[in-house]
């Protein structure tokens, strides 16, 4: 009632508009109301062969606003009335959105009825807390899944990147988290996501159980720039409101890369010039501005923790995106299509993933489990073409040897099923009891 008290009470009196100038693309040209209009301002183009289309103004040119849709721009014409929109950017998120899927808008797309509308208004928008006042990352945070509770230990509020190419196993993994996690709270984004994929994520991959403790954003490829950018904002901005609950939250977003996509194409039209690869320089301003609302709150609230997944283009993990994302989050999880290939899923490069807070967070005798598991990987890697060759005799160097006796047991270590969970605790006693010869 609060929240529709002041929405009556920000209701204006009267209605601004201006009329469409020029259609260049998708860039519209609105002309008459510049003076009343800042880059963000939303607004609602009349002619639309669905009614009105939602806009947001991205840029000014010549005294005319630069407009974006959300939709198609099927019916607008010449002199069409662009109504400006008084309602900020910003969701009302609730704990009764829990189990349902959203649009970027935050409106529900799942067909089971409205959501509930939350007090305190969220921004899509909105800014990280002040460096001096976060809390640190806490303490671990079970995955469920071996591979990476073992090699790459996630802490509460930290964030990591999972780093891959197309059809290498980034969805399976993210609903393996998703089910498996400790964690109070999951919010996943899928941003740029195929249609036909996203029924079959909820319903096999995801699953009711997951489903009942997690709100899903969803905006597939086929829809605007601007929407699927808006999505990787709401999905942040939901997961906001579930830590300021006192929540710890694990944040999925599928994909990072598809974000930058959208802002490329959001900067392109609005006239940037490209930098790197094509992609402009509001890509490469936006991306930190996103990944780092997630992580530890302020003291005394819940926490972030974030999962960003990054489709590498031709599997070049130095692309620009990919080396940009690596740098700003804490730590990177290499999925490998050799790996894939073999029929190992997760497809977990171990010796190119690496997690920041560890060794902090482990104990020590944890540490030298891992530490160990890790030398006889790295031996085994060194040698793999010769010993797939038959060009290295046993005996020869006794580490070798070591190696290759526990290589195959380390690698069904790693290898995991979609259904099968393992916490932290049981992951270090099969661990240790490979290593001591006893697995």
């Amino acid at each position: 009632m609060q929240a529709l008290i002041r929405a009556v009470a920000e209701t204006p009196s009267i209605r601004t508009y201006g009329r469409v100038a020029g259609v260049q693309g998708l860039l519209v040209e609105v002309a008459g109301t510049a003076d009343s209009l800042s880059i963000g301002t939303r607004l609602k183009l009349e002619g639309g062969r669905n009614g009105s289309i939602a806009a947001e103004v991205v840029g000014f040119r010549n005294g005319h606003a630069l407009v974006l849709p959300f939709a198609q721009l099927d019916g607008v014409r010449m002199g069409c009335k662009a109504y400006v929109e008084s309602e900020a950017a910003e969701l009302h998120p609730a704990m009764g959105w829990l189990g349902r899927v959203i649009n970027a808008f935050g409106e529900p797309v799942d067909g089971k009825g409205p959501l509930p509308f939350g007090v305190t208004p969220y921004r899509l928008r909105g800014v990280p807390p002040p460096a001096h006042a976060r809390a640190r990352v806490g303490a671990k945070i079970d995955l469920g899944v071996r591979v990476i509770n073992a090699f790459t230990t996630a802490c509460q509020g930290q964030r990591l990147g999972i780093f891959s190419g197309s059809g290498v196993g980034k969805s399976v993994l993210l609903s393996m988290l998703a089910r498996n996690t400790a964690a109070d709270v999951v919010v996943i984004g899928l941003v740029g996501e195929r249609g036909r994929e996203v029924q079959e994520f909820l319903e096999d991959d995801l699953g009711p159980d997951g489903l009942a403790r997690s709100v899903v954003v969803v905006a597939t490829s086929d829809e605007s720039a601007l929407m699927r950018r808006q999505a990787a904002y709401a999905t942040l901005s939901t997961a906001e409101y579930f830590r300021d609950q006192g929540l710890q939250v694990l944040c999925l977003m599928d994909s990072v890369t598809r974000f930058a996509m959208a802002q490329r194409e959001i900067g392109l039209a609005s006239g940037e010039p490209p930098a790197t690869r094509g992609y402009t320089p509001s890509v490469f301003a936006e991306l930190p501005r996103l990944l780092e609302r997630a992580g530890p709150g302020v003291q005394g609230s819940g926490a972030i923790t974030g999962l960003f997944t990054v489709l590498v283009e031709g599997d070049d993990h130095n692309e620009p995106v990919a080396d940009a994302v690596r740098g700003i989050l804490d730590g990177h999880i290499v999925l490998e299509r050799a790996i894939a290939e073999r029929g190992r899923y997760p497809a977990v490069n171990v010796l190119r993933s690496i997690s920041r807070v560890m060794p902090g967070c482990n104990q020590p005798d944890e540490q030298r489990l891992i530490d160990e598991a890790r030398r006889v990987l790295a031996v085994y890697d060194n040698m793999a073409e010769l010993i797939r060759l038959g060009a290295y005799r046993a005996g020869a160097d006794p580490e070798v040897d070591t190696a290759m006796r526990l290589f195959p047991k380390l690698d069904a270590f790693m290898r995991q099923e979609k259904a099968e969970r393992t916490n932290l605790a049981d992951g270090y006693k099969q661990l240790a009891a490979i290593l001591n010869g006893k697995a």
